[in-house]
């Protein structure tokens, strides 16, 4: 038996309208396609936003495009400044880009070739030595600015001294909009510095420093022109390239006639070295021969081969510092 007996308070027959959702909120789709009010205005029950929170929003909007557009340059500069053998005593501003006319290719190809970027300019810095101009670099940046937006410039290191002038002008002048480094696809920073050995850093953080002017030219070339498909022709480039720097370029009076030997032979049988059209290894060797003497004392199928070179226009910017 109970001690206490309690009258039960509620009837049995009472309904609770328990909730589904926690909130309840208008349908905002639905608004905005009935009506064109703005975001902020439906937030706020669907009546119109006043003005002065409109202008805000634009001038945020401003704000942090033009924050973007600066975290993007200093991310540029960024790979050039904490480059250790980018401390630049004297710079030279001699900036360049194709003209508006040429049909660049589109950012998505540099992100295949060179891996997604996001927002910074992609910077090829470069260490070379002004006693051996590396003048298969100079034809191949000609090459990069008539496909890509290219803001090239032009420093001097503090271990050398009296640069010649068409090396300080040797990537061409300078672009109006050279400050504006959101406006480029690719940095091309050549650096003349003493250097054993030309050096090439594009990103310090996920990548080694490149050595040897045919090695750099070979990650330069790629971003004109795919290297061959078949096996066998990839191999007579890159043997063509590893002759001409090592054997043309570097070797004693005897290889340098061997070599010419066998490219007026190779040049009987073909109009170039490697393949239907102009190659990599057609580019290193023009300015290894260039390099090595005057073009009349080669043989028939080199000179021939070296007018067929200069025809194309693409060896222009080696022409100055030959003579």
């Amino acid at each position: 038996m109970a001690m206490y007996q309690v009258k039960p308070v509620f009837g049995d027959d009472i309904k609770i309208d328990l909730p589904t959702c926690m909130y309840k909120l208008p349908n905002i789709h639905a608004q905005r396609s009935a009506s064109g009010c703005s975001e902020h205005a439906l937030q706020n029950g669907g009546t119109e936003v006043d003005p002065a929170f409109r202008d805000l929003e634009v001038r945020q909007d401003k704000i942090m495009r033009r924050l973007y557009e600066l975290k993007a340059a200093v991310d540029g500069l960024a790979k050039t400044v904490t480059t250790p053998d980018a401390d630049l005593d004297q710079t030279v501003t001699s900036l360049s880009q194709s003209p508006t006319a040429t049909a660049f290719r589109g950012t998505a190809d540099l992100d295949s070739l060179l891996g997604k970027d996001l927002g910074a300019l992609r910077d090829i810095v470069i260490n070379a030595n002004p006693a051996r101009p590396p003048l298969t670099l100079l034809v191949l940046h000609a090459m990069l600015c008539k496909r890509y937006r290219v803001l090239s410039s032009v420093h001097v290191h503090s271990s050398v001294s009296g640069v010649p002038a068409q090396l300080l002008s040797c990537l061409g002048p300078r672009h109006a909009d050279s400050y504006v480094r959101q406006r480029f696809q690719l940095g091309f920073t050549l650096i003349w510095k003493d250097v054993s050995k030309l050096q090439m850093k594009f990103s310090i953080q996920n990548m080694c420093p490149i050595e040897g002017e045919a090695n750099v030219a070979r990650f330069l070339f790629r971003l004109v022109a795919p290297y061959p498909s078949d096996p066998a022709l990839a191999t007579l480039v890159d043997s063509w390239v590893d002759t001409a720097f090592f054997q043309l370029a570097e070797g004693s009076a005897k290889e340098r006639s061997a070599v010419l030997r066998a490219l007026n032979g190779a040049l009987g049988r073909d109009p170039w070295l490697a393949g239907p059209e102009l190659s990599l290894a057609d580019i290193a060797c023009y300015c290894c021969v260039l390099q090595t003497g005057p073009a009349a004392s080669s043989p028939a199928n080199v000179q021939r081969w070296l007018k067929a070179c200069e025809n194309l226009g693409h060896f222009g910017p080696a022409h100055p510092l030959l003579q």
